[in-house]
């Protein structure tokens, strides 16, 4: 049973992702994605997606939204960001593990409506053993830094 601090932290986090933006007229609108609808904007090589959903990242404390797909048997390599995000799964099962070294046996695999926090400057692997859509809010200006700059990014991911 989730204690209410967590119901809590997942109702916020869930109604600050389905808070619509105003249409045309200035109408609040209901959003009109859902994980099979996702308006993926880039594709790693890896299979990765990345979606950014609402905000700017790039902005200095700008809060932004983002969704990011990770395919079955996908690994990250270690990497770090440079603020805090929180993390929805939306879908899927989210694999994450800390320090500087992938070790898919060691990460805590996190279900759907799990809410994860992943400090800013954590070293960190993620992936995934199935097919997961996260939701992640965090504040720019996001950076992902890998700690080996010739392994492959994932999507959205400048390099």
């Amino acid at each position: 049973m989730r204690s209410p601090l967590i119901a809590n932290i997942v109702a916020t986090i869930v109604g600050a992702i389905l808070i619509a933006s105003p249409s045309s007229s200035g109408t609040p609108r209901s959003p009109d994605w859902t994980p099979e609808t996702l308006p993926w904007q880039s594709v790693g090589a890896n299979g990765t997606r990345y979606a950014l959903l609402e905000g700017e990242r790039d902005t200095a404390g700008g809060v932004f939204t983002y969704a990011f797909f990770i395919p079955a048997g996908v690994w990250d390599s270690p990497h770090w960001h440079s603020t805090t995000a929180r993390i929805v799964v939306l879908k899927g099962a989210l694999g994450l593990g800390y320090g500087n070294v992938v070790d898919p046996s060691k990460a805590a695999r996190f279900g759907p409506g799990t809410v994860v926090i992943v400090p800013g400057g954590a070293r960190h692997f993620d992936g995934a053993d199935v097919d997961t859509v996260i939701i992640g809010i965090a504040t720019g200006r996001w950076s992902t830094i890998y700690l080996d700059g010739s392994k492959p990014a994932s999507a959205g991911t400048p390099r």
